[in-house]
């Protein structure tokens, strides 16, 4: 598509700010009111569209992108996606490890371990770990306490979390990702851990790399979708 504007800015509105593209407002692309909570991010999503070329390449829309989903599939119904959410708490991948005999279990406990304790002592928590792929639900206490904590997120929030939580198999790294000055890369390897064992052991893949690569960009973006919808 080519790029059919001049002017791109941001301004405040009911509600919230909106981007503008030679002095009109954008919809979603559910057809709905493009308003977002920040200007911080308002400016953010009007530099993805001052920044295209003369041909628009829809692949750096990712605030967009996002803001739309928090617009048109998450606000109408937020408890849809905070279930999605625990389901995640459920079977979460730093729950489950190898069996203590193995090489790799060793590794899980090092790099794993401090981010579960922390999640525990942050939300005041117990985590089930599991030896093996053998499923064992959380405890009770633990569902409703999580529940509770994403009842407070709004639905730009609950966008970020959704996108963060998916990429890395596991609540617990999507949670971490949304504290101040998280330590993304170390989050995102923590995600990876099994991939990166593997890569060790039998040497690198080039398209597995190319791809994690890919997706890492998009935890980052993520969180820092989340930063600017609360600055």
């Amino acid at each position: 598509m080519k790029r059919f504007y001049r002017d791109v800015t941001a301004a405040q509105t009911a509600g919230g700010w909106r981007v503008l593209l030679d002095g009109r407002a954008i919809k979603t692309q559910g057809g709905r009111a493009q308003v977002v909570p920040t200007l911080a991010l308002a400016e953010a999503m009007r530099a993805e569209w001052a920044d295209q070329g003369e041909t628009i390449d829809t692949t750096r829309f990712f605030l967009r992108d996002l803001a739309d989903y928090a617009i048109d599939a998450i606000a109408p119904d937020p408890a849809a996606i905070r279930a999605t959410l625990l389901g995640f708490a459920q079977t979460d991948t730093l729950c489950y490890r190898a069996w203590p005999d193995e090489p790799f279990a060793a590794r899980q406990q090092t790099d794993w371990e401090p981010l579960v304790l922390a999640a525990e002592a942050r939300f005041d928590v117990q985590f089930v770990r599991v030896a093996g792929v053998i499923h064992r639900a959380q405890p009770d206490a633990t569902l409703a306490t999580l529940r509770a904590h994403l009842d407070r997120h709004d639905a730009f929030t609950l966008a970020a979390l959704h996108t963060l939580t998916s990429l890395a198999a596991s609540l617990i790294i999507g949670l971490a990702a949304l504290e101040p000055d998280a330590p993304l890369d170390r989050l995102w390897d923590a995600a990876h851990l099994e991939e990166l064992w593997q890569a060790e052991l039998w040497g690198h893949d080039a398209e597995a790399t190319a791809r994690r690569t890919r997706r890492h960009a998009d935890f980052v973006n993520a969180a820092r979708f989340a930063t600017l919808a609360r600055a």
